[in-house]
């Protein structure tokens, strides 16, 4: 039958109340406000990225639409300047004037033309560089939005983690020459017991847990050694007995 000084079973209330302390800071710490927020902020950046990535494209598509469109319309310009310098300088003949003057003329067309589709273009452009900016603000604000939020996790974190470890060194204190076999049964009943290694009884009255025992256990409890340590049948729970 273990035994363990009297003392030192008082002593595990005084673990457990620092290692449950531990539990709702670690709790509290995978569960912090700021860590939803920043997942929410990144699925709104992922779920934007594809559409910055395709108006990107777009605009880059429609740039390259441009400088072609725009070079169609030079070389046009190009050409019927070349021709009409020829027809100003009267160097040519009757017959060749002709066809100067038709090939302007369809030239003139063509210039039209192209110069259609360059306005195209550069409309169809326009409202895609509109709409990528509105997109690039968005991510940017989102970015920004996230990074707050992060220094603010951080922040929490640094605060929680101060706490985690002035309660450990407390721990320390409190565990330091306790009794070993006591201390180990007490680890290994509150790893079964979901962090619940020891609970107090005074009276008739758990503090801790909510149970109800039988009058024979209660009274096998209670008319135990002091040095006894005692368990709860059902659930294994180290008992310390405290006065009325």
């Amino acid at each position: 039958m273990a035994t363990a000084p009297p003392e030192d079973q008082r002593r595990l209330l005084e673990v457990q109340a620092l290692d449950t302390r531990a539990q709702q800071l670690a709790h509290r710490r995978r569960n912090l406000p700021e860590l939803a927020r920043i997942t929410e902020l990144e699925a709104q950046i992922s779920d934007l990225h594809s559409s910055l990535v395709q108006s990107r494209t777009a605009v880059s598509d429609l740039r390259r639409e441009l400088t072609k469109a725009e070079a169609d319309v030079e070389q046009v310009r190009n050409r019927a300047a070349r021709d009409q310098s020829r027809l100003d300088g009267g160097q040519v003949g009757a017959k060749d004037a002709q066809a100067l003057v038709a090939e302007l003329e369809s030239l003139s067309r063509r210039q039209a033309a192209l110069e259609e589709i360059e306005l195209d273009v550069m409309e169809r452009l326009e409202a895609h560089e509109e709409a990528l900016a509105r997109l690039e603000t968005a991510n940017q604000e989102l970015v920004a939005a996230r990074a707050d939020v992060e220094a603010q996790r951080d922040a929490r974190f640094a605060e929680v983690d101060g706490e985690l470890a002035t309660v450990r060194a407390e721990r320390a204190t409190v565990t330091d020459g306790l009794d070993a076999p006591l201390l180990a049964l007490y680890e290994r009943v509150r790893d079964q017991n979901g962090g619940r290694g020891v609970v107090s009884l005074r009276g008739r009255t758990f503090d801790g847990l909510n149970v109800d025992l039988a009058s024979a256990e209660l009274a096998a409890i209670t008319e135990a050694a002091p040095d006894e340590v005692v368990r709860l049948e059902d659930y294994g729970h180290i008992v310390v007995r405290l006065e009325k």
